[in-house]
């Protein structure tokens, strides 16, 4: 490897190092390139490649689905989709730690992001499982482990930047999501039986719903859970695009809020704008800087190098899905996921696919590893956030989460090794 390639990612490197902000990292690891190493090229081609990702239409669905997830948090959408989960599996044994993974499961077709639903559950549903005896590391590392079933279901962020990084259909990325999601679901839950039978911790309420009560709280979501469903059949029936999805959902959102539940006010309006601009602001910051990146690894060739590299070293299909998992497993402790789905996604999704990877198995493993990290020790994003809302040493915190990262670990397995059971429902819709 020459100096044009090692040099800017050695900057970059060290710059992270540093605690620097990843997108100024990104940037720091370009420029040099453009002003040292090639001064035949413009450094206006570094402004160029910057801007130009913002050009990119497809790119509008990020904003959208960011305000919708925005709007949602004061819609009255979450507090009943609570009320649903609890009905469904609040009377099992540990029945508030069912009750946050269910409702998870549920969040993810709605906010799609790991960080938003952990800060919900933190604030609204943690206290009141302290309240009933619960272990504070258990509650956290649930909230935590639960949370990160939110991106792999759709609409979760991961899949779109992901798909529109690698030009694979959002639609099947979408579809292929559901399977891993519940496996999460059901094994997590199993888990938590399984504790909250030892530690005693009894369910929130006596007896499941009556069907009565249930087709109440059914009733009462029922314009909830219509977004994950509608975006789905429309992407695949052909209404609309993912980047049209989205602003349906934003607008969707806001009809449910003001005409149906009536809880969002005129003094929510400015709140709901100011963090909708600072999500979207968050992840493009760091898609553009990654266009810079991006140019000069094209440039410098670094995509067919590496390929042929991997391809030399006469790489099994099982071999290279082993490697990339490893290699994605300790990235995903350091760097958040948005960055190394723009940067590595199109690298790795070339090889995969000349190896006989399907690419939409491959974009879900990806993705779903990548998250994994969320609430990896030492710098995961979840781990550090719940343990700060919660006040709890991150130490203990992290440890309570290991038999969960143990769960997500097999279900990473499945996604890698069972191709025929993720692709099921994507090639169920779209076709083989």
């Amino acid at each position: 490897m020459n100096i044009n390639i090692w040099l800017p990612l050695l900057c970059i490197v060290a710059l992270a190092m540093f605690n620097v902000p990843i997108w100024l990292a990104l940037l720091g690891g370009a420029l040099p390139y453009f002003l040292i190493l090639q001064p035949t090229l413009p450094v206006q081609i570094a402004v160029q490649r910057v801007v130009a990702v913002t050009e990119t239409s497809s790119y509008l669905a990020i904003p959208f689905f960011i305000t919708a997830g925005a709007i949602m948090n004061y819609a009255g959408i979450s507090s009943r989709l609570l009320d649903l989960a609890d009905g469904l599996v609040g009377h099992l044994t540990g029945g508030l730690g069912h009750v946050n993974i269910l409702l998870s499961v549920l969040m993810g077709g709605v906010s799609g992001s790991a960080a938003a639903d952990a800060s919900m559950e933190a604030k609204i549903l943690v206290p009141e499982m302290l309240k009933r005896g619960y272990d504070e590391e258990f509650s956290a590392a649930i909230t935590i482990a639960s949370s990160l079933i939110t991106p792999i279901i759709p609409p979760g962020m991961g899949l779109i930047v992901f798909s529109f990084a690698t030009q694979i259909s959002v639609g099947r990325m979408f579809a292929a999501g559901y399977v891993p999601g519940l496996l999460c679901m059901v094994f997590m839950m199993i888990y938590v039986y399984i504790v909250s039978k030892k530690h005693g911790y009894k369910g929130s309420r006596d007896k499941m719903a009556s069907p009565r009560e249930l087709l109440h709280l059914l009733r009462q979501a029922f314009w909830a859970m219509l977004i994950p469903f509608g975006i789905l059949l429309g992407l695949r029936g052909g209404m609309f695009t993912a980047t049209e999805a989205g602003a349906i959902c934003a607008w969707y959102s806001l009809f449910i809020g003001v005409v149906i539940y009536k809880e969002i006010k005129w003094s929510h309006i400015w709140t709901i704008l100011k963090e909708s601009v600072l999500g979207t602001a968050t992840v493009m910051i760091l898609i553009c800087a990654a266009g810079a990146l991006s140019y000069f690894m094209t440039y410098e060739r670094v995509p067919q190098a590496l390929a042929e590299t991997m391809l030399s070293m006469n790489l099994t299909k099982v071999s290279f899905i082993l490697m990339t998992n490893v290699i994605l497993l300790i990235i995903g402790m350091f760097m958040e996921g948005g960055p190394a789905q723009i940067i590595l996604g199109p690298l790795l999704m070339p090889i995969a696919i000349q190896l006989g990877i399907d690419p939409i198995q491959f974009g879900i493993m990806f993705v779903f590893n990548l998250g994994i990290g969320n609430m990896s020790p030492p710098f995961g994003i979840v781990l550090y956030q719940v343990s700060g809302l919660m006040g709890l040493k991150f130490t203990k915190v992290a440890k309570a989460c290991m038999p969960f990262i143990a769960i997500m670990l097999l279900v990473l397995a499945i996604i890698a090794f069972c191709p025929k059971l993720i692709l099921f429902l994507p090639n169920l819709l779209y076709g083989a």
